[in-house]
């Protein structure tokens, strides 16, 4: 399927995969995290959040396979998911699958809303007087400062999560990235066990009447871990 490129409506406010973007990025080197199976996180990204609208549901067959499937009349008005919502309402389509045709080709649309929102910025500069680079440095924005806030005061105080930053702190960790946060998110074993509990839906009281959304949350987690062949430390 062939995805297009997504201009920001500003009306709409960021998703969660700008979010989870925006925390990739490490505003020391100018690169993002996990850049080599970043399509998986994104596409993750998408279908979290779809779940958490209530515009896509999750089946698990006996065997443990997993289909997803909009939801009919729930398509969202934000164009960024209109393709994805519409590749799974042809039909239910295996979790799988659906990541691997949802990813690939979000990372730019998602990257220039980022810029447009002025939460980064993209520079271009020779090297050696010949080659021409693109560089992305951070914004004027504190955005990026406030979530990494957020999903610290989640893993490392145990605060109550909202869904939608369980969700983030859980991909964070479904993703293999998580250690790279070590300054900001000391890396120890009560910040992974309580990543794991995220990671399996456990998002607390505060989402208690979201059982559904946080079942599904956990399934796009989870195989987002076995898609990038990156299983978290025991």
């Amino acid at each position: 399927m062939n995805f297009q490129s997504y201009s920001t409506p500003k009306a709409h406010a960021p998703t969660v995969a700008e979010d989870l973007l925006l925390l990739l990025f490490q505003p020391r080197f100018g690169t993002i995290a996990g850049e080599n199976t970043l399509f998986y996180v994104l596409g993750a990204a998408v279908l979290a959040e779809l779940a958490l609208a209530g515009d896509v549901t999750a089946t698990t067959a006996r065997n443990g396979t997993v289909t997803v499937a909009a939801v009919e009349g729930r398509q969202p008005t934000d164009e960024l998911f209109h393709e994805a919502w519409t590749y799974l309402s042809e039909r239910p389509r295996g979790l799988q699958a659906s990541l691997a045709a949802i990813g690939p080709t979000l990372r730019r649309p998602v990257l220039n809303r980022l810029i447009q929102r002025g939460d980064v910025r993209e520079e271009k500069r020779k090297r050696l007087g010949i080659f021409s680079i693109t560089t992305v440095r951070l914004g004027e924005t504190d955005r990026r400062a406030g979530l990494l806030q957020d999903v610290r005061a989640v893993l490392v105080e145990n605060a109550e999560p909202t869904a939608r930053t369980a969700a983030l702190a859980a991909l964070l960790w479904g993703s293999g990235t998580l250690p790279q946060f070590s300054q900001e998110i000391p890396w120890n074993s009560a910040v992974i066990t309580r990543a794991q509990e995220l990671g399996r839906g456990n998002f607390g009281a505060a989402a208690a009447g979201e059982a559904v959304s946080r079942t599904m949350t956990a399934i796009v987690v989870n195989s987002v871990i076995v898609a990038t062949t990156a299983p978290p430390p025991q």
